[in-house]
């Protein structure tokens, strides 16, 4: 016979009382575990004040100060991750471009610090040289580099030189005896005018005739005119058009690039007899290369011209008004080959046989306007310190 099963004290039925002592199980034994492992203490007064202040903040809608960010950066949804994110991409190449710019400030492309001077791979990156307004006193220091086809004034002092006719620039004109600020502003500009076609015009570099400077001169002045339109017909030892002219031989060298660098100063005076003198001292340096197209040799070619023109007043001597007098004419051919009288330069390139005989006088800095310019007439051919 069947036991009857048991009252449950609560009055339940048997399914109901399982689960109420399975419940009240569960219950004693949570209580046990408790009691037995290492429950948290009650939250201390500044642990409940904190929760309490986040409490109501989170009521508000107002978010706690981020510890990366700080108050400032709030609001910004997210915007503040994703930039330090940005820096920590960018961050380790930027710093290492800062170092290398810091020990190194010429890669810089405009001189931004002000070092005047071109950087070790010779880019003409340095600031351009101020207007020159007298003698310089030293030579130019040296500038690093090596020329190329496409930086053909590296390494040398006249990377920093103004750019063909813009180098020579004509003072303000003023009255002088008879003539007026007009007439010698006039002679200012003739004489620019000679400049720039015998030592700029492409077409004069490359042989041809330099009309420009045959118009400018007076007829009335004896043999000059002359005597430069036969030095360029038929030029030889007596009669050389370099004393006058830049030209190359376009079937040996090439130009290189369209600039020519110049460097000097334009000055007037009265002379003799109430005439104005017009007295230029520049140097002009051209890049050339091997007439071979294939060639990537670079060199250059420095010549310093000092002229002086006179507008001589034509109520006391014998001259044509509009017209200049060249007084004087002296120049220096650095590295150009010695000897030969052909109406040409020829520079000397490292990779080429040497034209003309060795030279024999003293090693000289073309580009140190300090000195004097060896006069047009001595026979010394001297070595150059460097182009």
């Amino acid at each position: 016979m069947a036991e009857k099963p048991s009252e449950d004290p609560r009055g339940s039925e048997g399914p109901k009382d399982s689960a109420d002592d399975l419940w009240e199980k569960f219950v004693r034994d949570s209580e046990l575990d408790i009691r037995t492992s290492d429950a948290p203490k009650e939250p201390s007064a500044r642990a409940r004040m904190v929760t309490e202040r986040l409490r109501h903040q989170d009521a508000r809608g107002e978010a706690p100060p981020g510890w990366r960010t700080g108050p400032a950066l709030q609001g910004m949804n997210g915007r503040p991750a994703r930039r330090r994110k940005l820096w920590a991409i960018i961050g380790l190449p930027l710093a290492l471009a800062v170092a290398l710019v810091a020990m190194k400030p010429s890669l810089l492309p405009g001189d931004p610090f002000g070092t005047g001077s071109t950087g070790g791979t010779g880019t003409e990156s340095a600031a351009p040289l101020p207007e020159e307004t007298a003698p310089p006193s030293t030579a130019p220091s040296s500038a690093p580099g090596t020329p190329t086809l496409d930086r053909p004034f590296a390494g040398s002092p006249a990377a920093r030189y103004a750019d063909g006719a813009a180098g020579i620039v004509l003072p303000e004109a003023t009255a002088v005896g008879s003539f007026s600020k007009d007439q010698v502003g006039q002679a200012l500009k003739q004489t620019k005018a000679l400049l720039v076609d015998a030592n700029l015009d492409r077409k004069t570099l490359l042989g041809g005739t330099p009309e420009t400077v045959l118009d400018i001169l007076d007829p009335k002045q004896p043999r000059m005119l002359a005597d430069a339109r036969y030095w360029l017909r038929k030029p030889d030892k007596q009669n050389d058009p370099l004393l006058l002219f830049s030209r190359f031989d376009k079937d040996e060298v090439r130009l290189v690039g369209d600039v020519v660098k110049t460097r000097g100063r334009l000055t007037f005076e009265r002379g003799e007899n109430g005439s104005v003198v017009v007295h230029a001292d520049y140097t002009f340096v051209y890049a050339v290369a091997p007439a071979d197209p294939d060639s990537t040799e670079v060199t250059r070619v420095i010549v310093r011209r000092i002229i002086e023109t006179e507008l001589a007043d034509p109520t006391r001597f014998q001259v044509t008004p509009g017209k200049l007098l060249v007084v004087r004419f002296d120049q220096d051919l650095a590295n150009s080959a010695c000897g030969i009288y052909d109406g040409y330069m020829h520079p000397q390139f490292d990779s080429g046989i040497t034209q003309g005989p060795p030279p024999t006088g003293p090693m000289v800095d073309p580009y140190d306007r300090s000195r004097d310019i060896q006069n047009s007439d001595t026979e010394t051919c001297g070595t150059v310190s460097r182009t």
